[in-house]
């Protein structure tokens, strides 16, 4: 029978993932909030050289936690994303939707000639006002709620953490929130192609925790 020496205790796990981050990261430059967001980001892909391509706007702590608080919705592109959503972190038992894999969607897609994913996005529009969307899959839905915000009328969210991945349209559609986000609307991106459904969950769950003044 092998026996490896490895740490089991899941405390002592997570209590030194985050040590050793701290440690070879500097976070004591960025505001409260953004520094626990590029904490739980670099945790999740193990990659501290993301810091430099994290681009955030000040007023994104406040936003997402005035949302939250005020019970709006999460919209997230992917079921994978809305699964790594803690509920318990979550302050108002807030509703956490996706509707990719809905029939409607679906239908969109296919009327439209457009990916599921932005399909899917356009069903989001009911729940938008004030709400925390959260992209950790596809470019597609970033371009297309950027679409509706800026040239349909959509409602503004409250926050877009935007974190597709990929090589087509990953780096360009987070530049496009960079420049082209809605006066309003807080964010938080990566640039380049690096991303994905496991950044995108550890974002949300760094904010739904903060409270101002920390």
């Amino acid at each position: 029978m092998m026996a490896f020496d490895y740490l089991r205790d899941p405390d002592a796990i997570y209590r030194l993932s985050f040590e050793m981050i701290r440690a070879e990261v500097d976070l004591s430059h960025l505001p409260p909030g953004i520094d626990e967001l590029a904490l739980r980001l670099i945790h999740a892909c193990a990659m501290p050289e993301i810091l430099p391509d994290l681009a955030w706007t000040p007023d994104l702590p406040d936003a997402v936690h005035t949302a939250l608080q005020g019970g709006k919705p999460i919209l997230s592109d992917v079921d994978m994303v809305a699964y790594g959503v803690i509920r318990s972190r979550l302050p108002s038992d807030n509703s956490v939707l996706s509707f990719l894999n809905t029939p409607e969607a679906r239908a969109i897609g296919q009327k439209k000639q457009i990916t599921r994913s932005a399909a899917a996005v356009e069903l989001w529009i009911p729940h938008l006002a004030g709400a925390v969307v959260v992209i950790g899959n596809a470019p597609t839905a970033l371009f297309r709620l950027l679409e509706m915000l800026n040239d349909e009328g959509a409602p503004k969210p409250a926050a877009i953490l935007g974190f597709p991945v990929g090589f087509v349209g990953a780096a360009e559609s987070k530049q496009a929130l960079i420049d082209h986000a809605p006066p309003g609307v807080a964010y938080a991106t990566l640039k380049g192609r690096r991303g994905g459904s496991a950044m995108a969950a550890a974002a949300i769950n760094a904010l739904a925790t903060w409270e101002p003044n920390e």
